[in-house]
């Protein structure tokens, strides 16, 4: 049984009132979902990449900000989640470091090479956490059979799973969204992700009872840069990629949660 201090309040929520997590990019986009009416972010550096570690500068401003609580990301890097062990010790110190300054979770996930949970370094990372809420993020998509892997994340006492039910989209994963939560019985959180927006979201959770929703809702907008260079882009990225800022639309996270709890 995982224990109670890791679920945090999910559990006090219902089917038709989801507790409300917006993945976001720094401190704008946190401040940009808190406003909003986002019960909880989680703090990431390049979403492009899919949510990397944030800087720890980052984590102290957020800190300093936050009128809800995150949870940071404790990922290297992107690509696959089958770590090196000096990429694992990386993500132990960091985890520690989210301890020792006070955010309220960190979001983690390590996977063996035949996709399964990788239960000793799972079981080191929720060790590190101490008493911090501990989510494993959608590593979990990537596990070749998502009922036994939910087990191994109950067994390592991780409080929270991040899922898409194997799917690019909860909309498309939502029967398996449903067999988990069902599966969880009080032992974890299932906590549905993917292409979640106003016109979804109701559908999804009447379909799943999921008793907590994830998404990121994001939109590009023009850099304010007036002298610009049409003849190189950073990191291998398109030549525009330097003149557009993707930020979090905090009207669209607020047309999210009002579809998520109609009144």
């Amino acid at each position: 049984m995982v224990h109670g201090r890791r679920l945090g309040v999910s559990f006090m929520t219902t089917a038709h009132r989801p507790f409300i997590e917006v993945c976001v990019e720094g401190i704008d986009g946190l401040i940009a979902a808190q406003e909003a009416g986002a019960d909880r972010v989680e703090l990431c550096a390049s979403l492009l990449e899919g949510g990397i570690t944030p800087s720890l500068g980052t984590i102290r401003a957020a800190l300093s900000v936050a009128a809800i609580p995150f949870h940071v990301i404790v990922r290297p890097r992107g690509g696959d989640f089958l770590y090196s062990e000096a990429e694992f010790r990386s993500m132990v110190e960091d985890v520690s470091a989210c301890r020792e300054l006070g955010v309220a979770g960190v979001v983690v996930g390590c996977l063996t090479a035949d996709g399964s949970i990788d239960e000793a370094r799972m079981r080191e990372l929720v060790a590190a956490a101490g008493s911090l809420n501990v989510t494993c993020h959608r590593a979990f998509d990537m596990t070749r059979d998502p009922a036994e892997a939910l087990e191994a994340l109950i067994r390592c006492g991780v409080g929270r799973v991040l899922t898409s039910g194997q799917r690019d989209t909860a909309e498309d994963g939502a029967e398996l969204l449903a067999e988990l939560v069902a599966l969880a019985r009080g032992c974890i959180v299932v906590m549905g992700c993917g292409g979640l927006r106003p016109g979804n979201v109701a559908t999804v959770l009447a379909r799943t009872n999921l008793p907590e929703i994830h998404f990121a809702a994001l939109k590009d907008i023009p850099s304010g840069m007036r002298h610009r260079n049409p003849r190189v882009g950073m990191g291998g990225a398109e030549l525009d990629r330097e003149y557009r800022n993707t930020i979090t639309d905090g009207a669209q996270v607020a047309a999210t949660i009002a579809a998520a709890r109609p009144s």
